[in-house]
């Protein structure tokens, strides 16, 4: 197993772990339920955890990939920029993820003020979590990419092009 193989297995787990935890958040804040909102805190501490091994792994798998056709190092360097900012954010939310669950099981009086600190960042988690996401995708998939010929051929997409 190389380091693009790991950095495949264990990217996707920041993204979604982020957008699962912040539904979860959500939920448990209109439930009122500190269970539920545990949960969520959990969830963005490991999610945070794999994006602390997503970054370890991006290099190798870069090295392993910057070469192959159709790939180019621009792509992975947009990448690159983009997973460092939401690995920053993620850290963070990890970071508060866990004063949130430690205000949350002693009852302390700053639980609420930290669990809608923890819910700002966890959604700016998942607006980077989309765009590192997507990036990460179009290294590979160049089918997605926005200047894509696969999309200029592709049915129903010509007919819109000709509109404009």
């Amino acid at each position: 197993m190389n380091d693009a193989h790991l950095h495949l297995l264990v990217n996707h787990f920041p993204i979604i772990g982020t957008i699962l935890g912040l539904g979860i958040l959500i939920t448990g804040m209109l439930l009122k339920n500190n269970s539920v909102k545990n949960t969520a805190y959990i969830l963005f501490i490991v999610a945070a955890i794999f994006a602390a091994f997503s970054m370890g792994t991006g290099e190798g798998a870069e090295e392993l990939v910057e070469e192959l056709p159709s790939v180019g190092k621009e792509i992975i360097h947009e990448h690159e920029e983009i997973a460092e900012k939401f690995a920053i954010i993620m850290y963070l939310t990890g970071i508060l993820g866990l004063l949130s669950l430690y205000t949350s099981i002693k009852n302390h009086k700053l639980a609420k003020t930290f669990s809608f600190i923890t819910l700002a960042l966890a959604i700016a988690a998942s607006v980077f979590a989309k765009s590192v996401g997507t990036t990460g995708g179009e290294i590979r998939h160049t089918e997605i990419r926005v200047n894509s010929t696969a999309n200029e051929n592709a049915p129903g997409l010509q007919n819109e092009k000709d509109e404009d």
